[in-house]
C-alpha cells in the first residue's frame, strides 16, 4: 500500500508539473479599472489645432461603442509641469463600463478600438489603462508595456534600428501598440565658434557662450517680491534682437584685443558661423549613453510568450553593429526581478522552515515528511490555475508560498500528534489509525476556515480582483488536494518510516522489541 500511495501520488505530481509549459507568464494580470489612457503622438511641430481636430476623429470613432461612457482629450502640457509635452502629445482619459453591452467580451472591445485608431493617418496611438499605463511609466520611463532599449552612438543608426526592430515586431502577434521613437530633424539656430579667430580679438570661447546665452535665453539676476508673490527678474535682449538669423550675427560682443581699456565690440559674425540647420528633434539618454526606444503593449497572449518571440525574430533578422546593443525593459523586467526575488526568498524560507522544523521534531526525517506534504499542494495549485486559465503571474506565486504555509501546518498537527502518542506507548499501528482520526476535524477546520475566507475572492469585478483571483484559485485548489492527500501519504508515509526504523533498531539490538512490547 505504501508503495501505491506514493507512486499515485507522484503521478500526480507529475502531471501537474507538466501543465506549466502550457501556462502564460505575466508580471501581473491585467487590470479591468474601467479607467483608459490612450496616447496620441503626431509629428513634431503639430498645432494644437490639428491636434483637437485629430482629438475631435477619436472620439468619434470611440462614442459608437456604448460602452464608452465619456472621452477627456489633454493636449500637450505646461512647461511648469513635470512631464512637459508638446502639442503634438495629447492623451484622452476614456471611462468605460462593460456591463452596459455583456455581448461584447472588454478584450474584444479594446482590440476592435485599436483597429479603428489606426485607420488614423499619421499617428500613433498608445492603449492603456490608468494604473498599468503610470506603472509601465515608472518601470522603464516608457508609456508601454514593454520597452526595447537600443543603445550606440550615431543618432541616424540608431533611427535605422530601430525602424527594423519596429518591423520584424509588426510580425510578432500579440504585440500591439508599436511605437518608435521619434527622431524628427527640426531647423535650429547653430552658432560655431572660430577658435583661432576669437584669439586674434582677444576672446575667449566660454565669454562668448555666456553672452549668447544671457542675451538669447536670459539669465536671472534677481528677484521681486510684489505682496506675497515672489518673481525672477531676468535680463535679455529684446525680441528684435534675436528674432533672426542676422539679427544674431550683428549681436556685439566685447573684443579686448582691440583696445586695452576693454570697451571695444565686434559683431558675432566676425568670430563665429551663425546658420539654420537641421538637428535633431530630440536626444534620448540613459546611464549617458545615447539611445532609441521601441515601445508595445501586449494583447491577447502572455507577455513572456511575446518577449520569447520578440528576442527569437530579432536575434535572427537584426545584425547589431560594433558598440550596439539592446536591453528589454518594462513589465518584462519586473517580472524576471520579481520571480527572481521571490526564488530566493522562498528559498530561504524553505531552509528556515526545515531548521524550525528540526528543532521542533529532532529529526531530519519527521521534518522531510511534512515537507513533503507541499509537492502534494502543488497538484491542486497548478490545476486550478490551469482551468482557470489563467497566467502564472506574481500574485499567482505568492498564493503557492502562501499554500505552502497551510500544508505545512497541516503536516506538522498529524506527526506532532503521532509522537505524543508514540510517547504514550501506544503500537504503530493504533497511533496512525487513532492519530489521523483524532486529528481529522482541526485539518478540515483549517482547511474549510480558509476556504471559507477567499471564496469571495473568486467573485466580483472590482478594481483588484484581479490580483486576488489567482491568488484565491492556487490557495483553494491546493487546499482541497493537499488536505485529501495529507490525510492519506502522510499516515502511511510515516507508519512505513517508523515500521523501517523499528527494524532496524531490532537488527541492531535484538531486545528493543520486547523492551517497548513490555513498556
Amino acid at each position: 500500500q505504501f508503495w501505491w500511495v506514493v507512486g499515485l501520488s507522484l503521478v500526480a505530481l507529475a502531471s501537474s508539473l507538466a501543465l506549466l509549459p502550457y501556462f502564460g507568464l505575466s508580471f501581473l494580470p491585467e487590470f479591468r479599472e474601467g479607467n483608459y489612457i490612450i496616447a496620441m503622438t503626431t509629428l513634431p511641430g503639430t498645432s494644437l489645432d490639428e491636434s483637437m481636430r485629430l482629438g475631435a476623429l477619436v472620439r468619434q470613432d470611440l462614442l459608437k461603442y456604448p460602452q464608452v461612457v465619456s472621452i477627456d482629450q489633454r493636449a500637450g502640457r505646461s512647461d511648469l509641469d513635470d512631464d512637459a509635452q508638446p502639442p503634438n502629445f495629447s492623451e484622452f482619459d476614456v471611462r468605460l463600463d462593460f456591463t452596459k453591452d455583456s455581448r461584447m467580451a472588454p478584450e474584444a472591445l479594446l482590440k476592435h478600438i485599436r483597429e479603428d485608431l489606426a485607420n488614423i493617418p499619421g499617428v500613433v496611438f498608445n492603449v492603456g489603462q490608468f494604473i498599468a499605463h503610470r506603472m509601465d511609466e515608472v518601470q522603464s520611463g516608457v508609456r508601454a508595456q514593454v520597452a526595447i532599449k537600443i543603445f550606440g552612438d550615431d543618432l541616424p543608426t540608431l533611427y535605422q534600428l530601430g525602424q527594423q526592430v519596429q518591423g520584424v515586431l509588426h510580425n510578432v502577434p500579440g504585440a500591439v501598440d508599436i511605437n518608435l521613437e521619434q527622431q524628427i530633424s527640426v531647423p535650429q539656430v547653430t552658432i560655431k565658434i572660430d577658435r583661432v579667430q576669437a584669439a586674434r580679438y582677444g576672446i575667449k570661447v566660454g565669454d562668448v557662450a555666456q553672452d549668447m546665452q544671457m542675451s538669447l535665453n536670459g539669465e536671472t539676476l534677481s528677484s521681486v517680491l510684489e505682496g506675497r508673490r515672489s518673481f525672477d527678474l531676468s535680463v535679455r535682449l529684446a525680441a528684435i534682437s534675436r528674432n533672426s538669423v542676422e539679427a544674431i550675427r550683428d549681436l556685439l560682443i566685447d573684443a579686448p584685443g582691440l583696445n586695452p581699456d576693454g570697451k571695444a565690440k565686434i559683431p558675432l559674425r566676425e568670430v563665429a558661423d551663425v546658420s539654420v540647420q537641421d538637428q535633431p528633434y530630440a536626444i534620448s539618454r540613459e546611464n549617458v549613453q545615447r539611445l532609441i526606444v521601441v515601445g508595445y503593449n501586449v494583447q491577447g497572449r502572455d507577455l513572456a510568450g511575446v518577449i520569447h518571440d520578440t528576442q527569437t525574430k530579432i536575434n535572427a533578422g537584426i545584425k547589431l553593429p560594433p558598440g550596439y546593443y539592446i536591453e528589454y525593459g518594462g513589465q518584462f523586467e519586473s517580472q524576471r526581478q520579481a520571480n527572481h526575488t521571490l526564488l530566493s526568498f522562498g528559498v530561504l524560507a524553505l531552509f528556515g522552515a526545515l531548521l524550525l522544523l528540526y528543532k521542533v521534531f529532532g529529526t531530519f526525517r519527521e521534518s522531510l515528511l511534512v515537507l513533503f506534504n507541499l509537492p502534494l499542494a502543488m497538484i491542486g495549485g497548478i490545476v486550478a490555475l490551469y482551468l482557470a486559465g489563467a497566467n502564472m503571474s506574481v500574485a499567482a506565486v505568492i498564493g503557492f508560498i502562501t499554500l505552502f504555509g497551510i500544508a505545512t501546518r497541516n503536516g506538522i498537527i498529524l506527526v506532532s500528534h503521532y509522537n505524543q502518542l508514540r510517547k504514550a506507548g501506544q503500537p504503530l499501528r493504533d497511533v496512525v489509525t487513532q492519530g489521523t482520526l483524532d486529528r481529522l476535524v482541526p485539518v478540515l477546520m483549517t482547511a474549510a476556515t480558509a476556504a471559507l475566507g477567499l471564496l469571495p475572492l473568486l467573485w466580483g469585478s472590482s478594481v483588484g480582483k484581479e490580483l486576488e483571483q489567482p491568488l484565491a484559485q492556487v490557495v483553494l485548489g491546493g487546499l482541497f488536494t493537499s488536505t485529501l492527500l495529507n490525510m492519506i501519504v502522510i499516515p502511511t508515509t510515516y507508519y512505513q518510516l517508523e515500521k523501517r526504523r523499528e527494524a532496524r533498531q531490532h537488527k541492531l539490538n535484538p531486545q528493543f522489541n520486547h523492551q517497548e512490547n513490555a513498556t
